[in-house]
Parts: structure tokens; C-alpha cells; sequence
């Protein structure tokens, strides 16, 4: 069995100055707005702290995080730039956020509650974003039960609304602006009740990645970059639009592990689900659905080796995958295997993953696992 000196030779490079750059190449395409970078779930599989250094010296805003925990981690790496909590907080961790100067995205009346007894607490004022529900019907306080949650807002004394938001459900799809545009109008009419009562956010902020590029009316004074950052935009950007030019950020690769010759009518992996019809070479490649290859491109995915494709046959397994290379002149044990990148002519994107599995190009760098070791160009110390 082939390795190197390190070990196990499955790798995933993590190539920060592509993220600098499509980070610039948005801004280029959208336009004079407040920038915020979602590094939540570990920026997509890409090391939230690292990516975080980085945009952080290349001058973006604002963060945004899912969870507190993940707001604590930029903090202690020393990340100083806001850091807005899209999930707002769970009972308990009101005075976490404020210990670690933490935004919230306050959605409930009950979150108001809470982090207005924990201010009142300690006597100081704290700034929040208000999260509306305009149609994705998810987390948000609905827009048709603003009065309540309004009147209560009123009476908060310690709290300093700086921002107001709403997510859209189907932006990247221009078939649904009709309810792109309805969800802008909705939310719109929430912001002018908010003013009614004397509420007045700085920061309005809708568009996620496809509405910033697609939907240039949702470009208020803050636009919230997730994917097209990593370079993840084939899949999650309607194709009809013009866009950014963008880099992947992320190549996954790893080594030939063991050759084997296999027999005309032979079975390859768990339940013989593959069987030979010919004669053949395989390759053993040490990468399986435990590090975040999904069990579903099992007989249909593909890697590349000698910048030719080599289909993967039988289950992908926890550890391992088998690939065909019967039409591979000359590959031997410790020769690259691709699964995202390029390997000479040839190039397979994440978003290719995730058209074969049925998903989309997030959940497959989501779901690198920590086994999988991350090699980092362009780090910030």
C-alpha cells in the first residue's frame, strides 16, 4: 500500500486567495453595499477561522454565523469584525453573546424577553438585528405578526435595533421572482412599521448570494455572501443571469492505494452490487462516505486520475472507494486521484458531485469531514 511521510494521503486544499478573490469579484459585480460573509458550518467545509482571517484583511464587514458557539470561535481566534448570529441564541446563552460582543438575530418575542432581562441585568445596551419572516417560513418572526412582536420591541429598553433582514426562499430561481419581489414588498411594509413606532434600522439587509447577484432591487445597504464566496456558484445561481467570475476554493484529493486486477463476473465492494462484465483494473482509493464522499455516487460517481476519468464502481464504502482504471494507461500505486479540481485538461467541480448525488454543491464541502486533512494557501497567521 502506497502513502507519504505525512500519512494518509486524502487532502483537502484550501486555497484562500481564490476566496480573496471571489470575494472582490463580488463586489466588483454588485456594487457600493456593507458586505457580509457567512462562515457558518466551518465556512462551508473550508475552516471558518482561516477564511475568517483572511476576508478580515481584505476588509469585509460583517460575518455571519448560525450558531453562538461559532461566534465564540472567531472571538477567541481573534476575530474583531462584527459577527452577526443568524440564528439568534437559545435560553441561556444571552449573556455568552453579550460577553463576546455577538449581534443576535432576534426572531421571537421570547428571545426579546430574555436578552432584555440580561441587559437590564447589567445595566448596558446591546445591538440587535430583527429577523422577518417574509415566505421562507422558517425562523423569523412572520410578517403577518409584526404588531405583537413590535409592541414588545417598544417597550425593550436596553436594546438597539442597528438592523432589520428577511431571507429569500427561491431567489435563485427566476421563475419564482414574482415571490422574490412579493417577499421584498412584505418586508418592506414590515420596515415601515417598525418606522411607525419609531424603530429605524441601518442596516436593511435581504439578499443572500443568488439575490445579490440576481436581484439587483435587493441590494439595500447589505448584501450576505455564502457560497459564491467558496466558489460555489453552478448550482446555486440561476444560469440565465450574468455573474461573477469566481474560483473554487476547494480541491479534494487523494493517492492510488492498492491496484487489483479483477476478474470478468468478480464483485467489487459490499453487497456485490457491482460485478465485472469484462475483465478489468481497479484502484483502491482511501476516501469513503466517513470523510464526507457521499454513499449515493456509489457506481455512478467519478474521480480523475492522469487527467482521465476513472468511474467509481461498487459502494462507496466508510473508508474506501473503488474506481476503474482499466482505461488508464500506466497508473500505479501513490498516483493523484482527483475527486474536486483539476488533473491536466480535465476537471471535476463540487457542483458535479452534487448534480450525481441529487443534492447541492454546499452539502457536498459541508460535508468534508474532519478526517480529512485541510492544507491552507494564503493563510493569514
Amino acid at each position: 500500500m502506497s502513502g507519504n511521510a505525512t500519512g494518509r494521503p486524502t487532502v483537502a486544499t484550501i486555497d484562500l486567495n481564490a476566496l480573496a478573490y471571489n470575494f472582490h469579484s463580488s463586489k466588483r459585480f454588485i456594487g457600493g453595499v456593507k458586505y457580509l460573509a457567512v462562515v457558518k458550518a466551518n465556512a462551508y467545509g473550508h475552516g471558518a477561522v482561516d477564511c475568517a482571517r483572511r476576508l478580515e484583511s481584505e476588509g469585509v464587514d460583517w460575518f455571519g454565523v448560525a450558531l453562538v458557539e461559532e461566534g465564540v470561535e472567531l472571538r477567541n481566534a481573534g476575530i474583531n469584525t462584527p459577527i452577526l448570529v443568524l440564528g439568534g441564541f437559545w435560553s441561556g446563552q444571552e449573556h455568552e453573546v453579550i460577553d463576546h460582543g455577538l449581534t443576535p438575530a432576534i426572531s421571537t418575542v421570547n428571545q426579546l424577553d430574555l436578552f432584555e432581562k440580561a441587559l437590564a441585568s447589567r445595566g448596558i445596551e446591546h445591538k440587535v438585528h430583527i429577523k422577518i419572516d417574509t415566505g421562507m417560513m422558517r425562523i423569523g418572526v412572520c410578517y403577518t405578526k409584526l404588531d405583537e412582536f413590535a409592541d414588545k420591541l417598544a417597550s425593550c429598553q436596553h436594546l438597539r435595533v442597528e438592523g432589520a433582514m428577511t431571507h429569500f426562499a427561491a431567489a435563485d430561481d427566476l421563475n419564482e421572482t414574482d415571490f422574490t419581489n412579493e417577499q421584498m414588498l412584505r418586508f418592506d411594509e414590515c420596515v415601515q412599521k417598525l418606522a411607525s413606532i419609531g424603530i429605524h434600522p441601518n442596516i436593511i439587509d435581504l439578499a443572500n448570494s443568488p439575490g445579490a447577484v440576481g436581484h439587483p432591487t435587493a441590494r439595500r445597504q447589505m448584501v450576505r455572501l455564502g457560497g459564491i464566496l467558496y466558489g460555489l456558484g453552478g448550482d446555486v445561481l440561476a444560469k440565465e443571469i450574468n455573474k461573477p467570475d469566481l474560483r473554487p476554493v476547494m480541491s479534494l484529493r487523494s493517492k492510488v492505494a492498492m491496484l487489483k486486477p479483477v476478474k470478468m463476473g468478480s464483485s467489487i465492494g459490499y453487497g456485490r452490487s457491482f460485478r465485472a462484465s469484462r475483465d478489468m483494473a481497479a484502484a483502491v482509493v482511501p476516501i469513503g462516505y466517513a470523510d464526507g464522499l457521499p454513499r449515493s455516487l456509489s457506481s455512478k460517481g467519478r474521480m480523475l486520475i492522469r487527467g482521465q476519468i476513472a468511474p467509481i464502481v461498487g459502494r462507496v464504502s466508510m473508508d474506501w472507494t473503488v474506481v476503474d482504471v482499466t482505461a488508464i494507461e500506466g497508473v500505479i500505486e501513490g498516483d493523484s486521484v482527483t475527486l474536486i479540481g483539476s488533473d491536466g485538461y480535465s476537471s471535476i467541480y463540487a457542483e458535479d458531485l452534487a448534480d450525481l448525488a441529487d443534492t447541492i454543491s454546499y452539502e457536498i464541502t459541508c460535508r468534508i469531514s474532519r478526517r480529512v486533512t485541510r492544507q491552507v494557501i494564503g493563510g493569514i497567521q
